[in-house]
Parts: C-alpha cells; structure tokens; sequence
C-alpha cells in the first residue's frame, strides 16, 4: 500500500469517527420521522400522544457525538407503528428546543430523546444513555 493510500485509509476512518466538515451526505433511514419545524407541532404532539406515543429526537447537525448517537438509534428503532417519531434539527429551531424543556419539563441536551404519552415527557435520555431497547420497554 503506498503512502497515499495509508493516508487515505486513515482519514476515512477518523472521519467516520468524528464525521467531516462535508455536508451530512442523505442516508436512507428506516424510520420515518415527522421533521419538528413548528411551536405549533407540540400542541399536536402533547393532543396525539393521548392516543399513540411520540418519540422526539433533538440533534446538532454539526455534532459527531449526536450523529453516532441518531445513527445507532435508527438502526435499533423497531416501533414504527406504536410511535410516531419526531426529528427536531437543534441548528435550525433552537426556540423548539427550548420550548420543550420548558413545556415537558426536562433539561436542554443534545442529543437528546423525549418519549411523551398522555401529554407528558415519559422518559429522556441523552448522549450514550439513548437507547431504543429502552424506550421499546416504555412504550
């Protein structure tokens, strides 16, 4: 292997560790999430989960740390027809964000994941704590 290459090599592998200044290239996600861009939503989200569960999922988009966190969430997530998830993007509506710490009562984190049933935060989780086995039991 010649020096490029090893080079080459190692910065893929410290940028699927930290991720990269690139923009986030499109994944195909096996959830299907409702994106968080409106106050409004969480009046809907607090009526809804009287009925079905919702999962809010807060992440920085510029964060190596939410990234894993939302990446490894999305492979485990295995509640699609007992939740309805919500992806909130921190960057761009931070006053949601705010909202919500204010409305369900829990601490500002990111990431961050918020299970709410019967208009109340049920269950939140942040960094390495995120687990979707976790909410599975909740659920």
């Amino acid at each position: 292997m010649s020096k490029s290459q090893k080079i080459s090599q190692n910065m893929s592998f410290l940028k699927n560790i930290f991720g990269s200044d690139e923009a986030p290239k499109q994944q195909e996600s096996k959830i299907n999430w409702e994106n968080l861009t409106d106050l409004n939503q969480l009046g809907e989200i607090i009526f809804n989960s009287n009925e079905k569960p919702a999962v809010i999922f807060k992440h920085s988009t510029r964060c190596s740390i939410s990234r894993m966190a939302l990446k490894q969430f999305e492979n485990e997530f295995a509640l699609q027809d007992k939740v309805t998830p919500y992806f909130l993007d921190l960057l761009n509506y931070r006053e949601i964000s705010n909202e919500i710490a204010n409305r369900f009562n829990v601490y500002h984190e990111s990431p961050q994941i918020l299970l709410i049933k019967d208009g109340q935060s049920v269950y939140d989780a942040s960094h390495s704590d995120i687990d979707a086995e976790r909410l599975k039991e909740l659920v």
